[in-house]
């Protein structure tokens, strides 16, 4: 049932996330060898994340992914999927620090913007938001904008219907928008998101149960379970046709009822 993949890589021998161009080509190329219609969203988190030294504070620390804002979005400009996320945090996330300066930001939106992909801005706080509409503002960013708030990462929004209101009122109102719940949250939030007038998301990047001490078999199950809740609330699942003319794709894929 869904109608958009949110893609990371790992490295085949260490397990570890990855930036390496040819792991990415070859998962879309996989993926649309079966798929033709499936909107493609591809991460752009990695290379954010900081860990000062502990006697040096100014020296990077093992962990330390911080990288040239063009080269995390090099393989956005070599494989030009529709979407890709864009993160406007700098914040404690547990033990370190993630950075994404405003300057890095415009940096990295030029390059999707030449690419002709969409960002999906990803806002883990309020000040996210309050930048985001800076961006839209100047010009960096293009309305009508398509957003997730990530909710139940340490030190960002905490989950719970009250925090995705009040995230959702400071949106343009043209916005389409999507709650994210990590963990526990993760089919709460699937529910709250909707019955706010936003989207839904779940998968193995965000938690990996499926209920209370159920781990997940697969992102499809999870998916399977969101769509169960969803259309229980009332809810259409659209189709890739559909989910390109709600969130501003072209439409340009034959197939195809409604939340992208």
């Amino acid at each position: 049932g869904a109608a958009i993949v949110h893609i990371h890589v790992r490295d085949p021998a260490t397990g570890k996330p990855s930036m390496e161009l040819e792991y990415y080509r070859d998962v879309v190329e996989r993926i649309r060898a079966q798929n033709t219609q499936l909107i493609l969203n591809i991460t752009t988190g990695p290379g954010g994340r900081f860990v000062p030294s502990h006697d040096e504070p100014r020296i990077a620390a093992q962990g330390t992914t911080l990288m040239a804002p063009e080269k995390r979005v090099a393989h956005i400009e070599a494989l030009r999927p529709e979407i890709c996320t864009i993160d406007l945090n700098t914040m404690n996330s547990g033990g370190e620090v993630v950075i994404n300066t405003p300057a890095n930001v415009r940096r990295m939106a030029k390059v999707m913007r030449d690419a002709g992909v969409k960002p999906e801005v990803e806002l883990f706080d309020s000040g996210d938001i309050a930048l985001m509409n800076d961006l839209i503002r100047d010009g960096t960013l293009e309305g009508p904008v398509l957003c997730s708030f990530v909710m139940g990462v340490r030190y960002g929004f905490q989950p719970s219907p009250e925090t995705v209101l009040y995230a959702r009122d400071l949106l343009p109102a043209s916005a389409e928008f999507t709650a994210i719940g990590i963990g526990k949250a993760a089919f709460t939030t699937v529910a709250q998101s909707y019955l706010a007038g936003g989207h839904v998301r779940v998968g193995l990047e965000d938690s990996v149960y499926l209920a209370r001490g159920q781990l997940a078999p697969s992102n499809a199950a999870m998916v399977e379970k969101a769509r169960r809740i969803a259309e229980d609330l009332g809810a259409q699942i659209a189709t890739p046709r559909e989910a390109r003319e709600i969130i501003g794709l072209p439409t340009r894929l034959a197939g195809a009822s409604r939340v992208a």
